[in-house]
């Protein structure tokens, strides 16, 4: 196996569109990252296949901090939101369903789905070698929480990019048996999110840039930011990051060239 280099941070987006969580460990197993994702909230009276609220109809959704605890279902489930204006309310009371309904001009419903709510794959993964290439070819320093991953490595090699050469291939964390992994199945195409100010939801010029930068990506596709999902291969394991000796160390192994006996 190829050593890439290490993870340096987790995040947690327990309601869909609504800001992220850092953790310091985080168990992956088949439906991605425990607690990942398993609230979003639905708009009533649409019959479409993806009846969610995001960020993209309402942008101030990212500026919702889901917060507290609880653990009683099994997944670390946050109990309460901190609004734009600083209020608590509990995530499941009619207070909170009826302040984004009036935001976004029309009724909403809170869901829950026990395996989570994802447009693609179950788990994002990007470098910080690629943020900084996005932002050289746009003219700013990106802030990594626009492209919303839940994990960010920091890569032996320099060169952004990387992670066009990880897709058919297994990520697999960690030094010790059991490790947690991933198969690479695809890139992942950015929406208009990394065009939203993570601390203000509104867009602003530097998020326009970005993605004029990676359309124009010399290979000439079109990322909308670049984050590579993954889906999880390997049965729930636990994931974390740190400093020095227990920094957690990532590896490659292209699928059916050996090196693992992972399914």
């Amino acid at each position: 196996m190829k050593q890439l280099g290490h993870v340096c941070e987790l995040v947690r987006y327990p309601v869909k569109s609504m800001a992220g969580t850092a953790i310091e460990s985080a168990f992956l197993g088949w439906h991605g990252l425990d607690g990942d994702r398993r609230f979003a909230f639905r708009r009533l009276g649409d019959d479409s296949g993806s009846p969610w609220l995001t960020a993209s109809r309402l942008p101030e959704l990212i500026l919702y901090h889901p917060l507290g605890l609880d653990e009683r279902t099994g997944e670390p489930l946050p109990t309460h939101i901190r609004t734009p204006a600083g209020s608590h309310f509990e995530l499941r009371s009619e207070e909170l369903e009826s302040e984004i309904a009036e935001r976004y001009g029309s009724g909403v419903e809170l869901m829950k789905l026990k395996h989570g709510i994802f447009d693609e794959a179950s788990v994002s993964v990007i470098s910080r070698a690629t943020l900084a290439g996005i932002g050289r070819g746009a003219g700013v320093d990106l802030d990594s929480r626009r492209f919303r991953a839940n994990i960010l490595l920091e890569t032996h090699n320099p060169e952004p990019f990387e992670e066009d050469g990880w897709v058919g291939g297994r990520l697999v964390f960690g030094g010790s048996e059991p490790r947690p992994a991933v198969s690479v199945t695809a890139r992942d195409v950015r929406c208009m999110m990394i065009t939203l100010d993570p601390d203000t939801g509104t867009r602003d010029p530097a998020g326009a840039e970005d993605r004029r930068a990676a359309e124009r990506e010399p290979r000439g596709r079109v990322w909308n930011g670049r984050t590579d999902r993954h889906n999880p291969c390997w049965p729930t394991r636990e994931l974390g990051f740190g400093q020095g000796s227990s920094s957690v160390s990532t590896y490659l192994t292209p699928l059916g060239l050996g090196g693992s006996n992972m399914p």
